[in-house]
């Protein structure tokens, strides 16, 4: 479904992409993360566990950087995982306010046990495109999110 805006070619064709975008992002993103109920998890709690197994331990704002959220919602999100012992909050001994944020074992076997069937729905659902469209789409989505901000 296309944009119902009358307005500049030039507006309603960015307008339009844009819709597409947005729910064809929306409908793949529901379509992964519906297995996460089954281990009582949410899509940022996934992702959380999944940077911390493939980088490491990292500080929070770091890790709300990487999943994109906020400060706020980041706090959340470990708490949640705490409360789960999914994940530990370790302080430094050198610098008493530093905290960086590690998988605990049963965080690391969940991640473990969710990460393989996860690239294999990933891939599933990017087999309608050709190896050369999923490159070009990765090109495309590159540029859209590393653009600066415009002043208008």
């Amino acid at each position: 479904m296309g944009t119902k805006f009358k307005g500049s070619k030039k507006d309603t064709m960015a307008l339009d992409a844009f819709i597409k975008l947005k729910r064809a992002t929306e409908s793949l993103t529901s379509r992964l993360t519906s297995e996460f109920s089954k281990y009582n998890i949410s899509e940022s709690q996934f992702g959380v566990l999944e940077t911390l197994f493939h980088i490491g331990p990292l500080c929070q704002k770091e890790l709300g950087d990487k999943i994109l959220k906020s400060t706020g919602n980041i706090t959340l999100v470990i708490d949640n995982l705490e409360k789960h012992s999914l994940v530990e909050r370790i302080r430094s001994v050198e610098d008493r306010r530093f905290i960086t944020i590690h998988l605990t074992p049963e965080g690391k076997k969940l991640i473990e046990q969710i990460f393989p069937d996860h690239v294999k729905r990933i891939t599933a659902e990017f087999s309608v495109l050709t190896a050369e469209e999923q490159e070009t789409l990765g090109k495309i989505c590159k540029k859209l999110g590393k653009k600066e901000k415009q002043t208008t």
